[in-house]
């Protein structure tokens, strides 16, 4: 299906456009989060243990979303972090699904710092992000895209950032957790992209990093080991604030979250070639 049909398709007669029904999910699965946030303060007094409540958060806002979406929408598949996959209607998706994470930044949630996200994102099944929404709750900020038309944040066009320097570059990565892949290879890529920039940030939600690239706040963003659900609204932003987004290794595909560098135009080449780099010194 061309891009022009499938847009034409997502647009949901209710709803004057389908950016303002994932603003929409995206508003209802902020209010389970934002109750379950404020709660945190409350735990002393509760047998309910942090994660217990954060668990509860994720899968309540995931359900709010779902419900928004396919009340407009039940003829589309959808992938959720929490529920897994939900296939369509058969015959009546036009292969379209919504990729949702219900709370990107689930550590900041649960040890009560207030950066965290939640992502929608549709796309065609197996292939590119169609439309594109990270809300923060507590800001009340919402990044968006839709392919073709560019990005915006609280409806106001944005632009990756215009800075052409090492020096004054700040960068935004994630710390591979405990036990995982790529600790060996993150530990050699800080360590060649650290002394380079002007500041390498680590604050927890992918979305919101990917975000604040399109945003112009960040220069480059750099993460392996994520899922797709992080990135694929994320990406949408990055691409259409005139960013630029690869895998980090050969043959990598970023819509993964296997293994991603998002950046600005003149940023990315001098970003990629450092982190190969530093990955053939622990090959």
């Amino acid at each position: 299906m061309k891009f022009e049909a499938q847009l034409a398709t997502i647009r949901a007669p209710m709803h004057e456009t389908t950016l303002s029904l994932m603003h929409e999910a995206a508003l209802a699965g902020s209010a389970v989060l934002l109750d379950a946030f404020a709660a945190l303060e409350r735990l002393e007094v509760q047998s309910k243990r942090p994660a217990d409540l954060v668990s509860e958060a994720d899968l309540g806002a995931e359900a709010a979303i779902r419900a928004v979406l396919e009340a407009a929408r039940p003829e589309l598949a959808f992938l959720g972090e929490e529920s897994g996959y939900q296939a369509g209607r058969a015959g009546e998706s036009g292969g379209l699904e919504w990729v949702v994470d219900p709370l990107d930044g689930t550590t900041n949630f649960l040890c009560g710092i207030p950066h965290f996200a939640v992502s929608i994102a549709l796309r065609e099944a197996g292939g590119p992000t169609l439309a594109g929404l990270v809300y923060q709750p507590l800001t009340r900020q919402a990044f968006a895209a839709i392919r073709g038309q560019g990005a915006t944040l609280d409806g106001e066009p944005i632009r990756v950032s215009p800075r052409r320097s090492w020096e004054r570059a700040v960068v935004a990565t994630g710390i591979p957790h405990r036990g995982r892949p790529h600790q060996e290879a993150f530990t050699a890529e800080l360590a060649a992209v650290g002394p380079k920039v002007g500041g390498v940030r680590r604050f927890g939600s992918a979305a919101l990093d990917l975000a604040w690239v399109a945003w112009g706040r960040y220069d480059g963003f750099w993460e392996r080991g994520i899922q797709t659900w992080d990135v694929a609204a994320g990406n949408l932003l990055v691409r259409e604030a005139g960013g630029v987004l690869t895998g980090i290794d050969d043959g990598q595909d970023p819509e993964t979250g296997e293994g991603l560098i998002a950046a600005t135009p003149w940023f990315h080449p001098e970003l990629l070639a450092t982190l190969r780099a530093a990955n053939r010194s622990v090959l």
